[in-house]
Order: C-alpha cells, then sequence, then structure tokens
C-alpha cells in the first residue's frame, strides 16, 4: 500500500484534509459475485482512517491520552464494482468533530478509468482505553485535522 498526504485536486501540501491510501484489489476480497466483497470496503475504510490519524499524530497522542476510538455507524453507498487486481484510491477526510464524536468521509476511485465505486462515512467516538465511557475529543486532536465538511469536486 502506498501512502501520501494530498490536497483536494491530488497536491501534496501541508495540513491538507484529504489524506489518500491506494491499494490494489487482491482476489482474496472478491466474493462469488465477481467483484470486491462489501466486508472489504469496510476494512478499507478503517485501515485508511488509522493510517491518516497515524500520519497526522493523532494515534500517539490519543495512546498518550489513555483513550481510543471505536465505531459507531458504518455507511457505504456502492456505485460501480471492483474487480480483482483494479487499482483503487481510497480518499478519506474527517467532515466534522462533535463533543465525543468525529464524521470521517470515503471516496473509493478506480485509478485506471477514475471511476468512483462508492462513497461512505463512518460515525467515530472517541472513549476511555480503560472503561470504554465516550470522552470529550481535546482540542489537540482536533486541531491535528484540517476539516472538510462536503464532498471534493475536481477542477
Amino acid at each position: 500500500m502506498t501512502l501520501c498526504l494530498v490536497g483536494i485536486y491530488g497536491r501534496p501540501t501541508e495540513m491538507e484534509p484529504i489524506y489518500q491510501v491506494e491499494l490494489t484489489v487482491p482476489a482474496a476480497a472478491v466474493d462469488r459475485n465477481g467483484h470486491a466483497n462489501n466486508v472489504a470496503y469496510v476494512q478499507w475504510m478503517q485501515d485508511a482512517a488509522i493510517e491518516h490519524a497515524t500520519a497526522a499524530g493523532c494515534t500517539a497522542l490519543t495512546h498518550d491520552l489513555g483513550a481510543s476510538w471505536v465505531v459507531r455507524t458504518h455507511r457505504i453507498e456502492y456505485l460501480a464494482p471492483a474487480f480483482a487486481g483494479d487499482a483503487v484510491a481510497v480518499a478519506t477526510w474527517v467532515a466534522d468533530f462533535g463533543r465525543v464524536r468525529s464524521l470521517r468521509r470515503y471516496k473509493f476511485i478506480r485509478t485506471t478509468d477514475q471511476a468512483v465505486l462508492a462513497h461512505g462515512e463512518t460515525d467515530w467516538v472517541f472513549v476511555d482505553a480503560a472503561t470504554g465511557r465516550p470522552r470529550t475529543i481535546p482540542d489537540e486532536i482536533r486541531n491535528a485535522f484540517a476539516r472538510l465538511a462536503r464532498q471534493p469536486q475536481p477542477r
């Protein structure tokens, strides 16, 4: 998997809201319908979110605070199938922060034809690692991410 921070329009810059992970759909992710299974998309969403958080310093800070993130909900809308061997870019960004929750969005794009395969979102909850109870998200974590409330549009 190749990782890079990218701006809204693909140019690398500091503190841009969009983080992109590139992957190749493995044969093991293909279901009996011949395309990438929905479970693979959920895994790719989680992987991209964790890698973005790590790159932003959020993962280390969360650990130092004795906290963790848990998923409240995932939502995915599938628009086109992905097949074994397809190169896929998974773009992710933080859309918003609440008191204890953060909404993160995703866009899946097949790189060969720029087809949007799916988009989705995850509602993450910031919790105390010892008790599992929700905790207020500290400013240090909020400030680790630029936010982008809407879907990015190409120029």
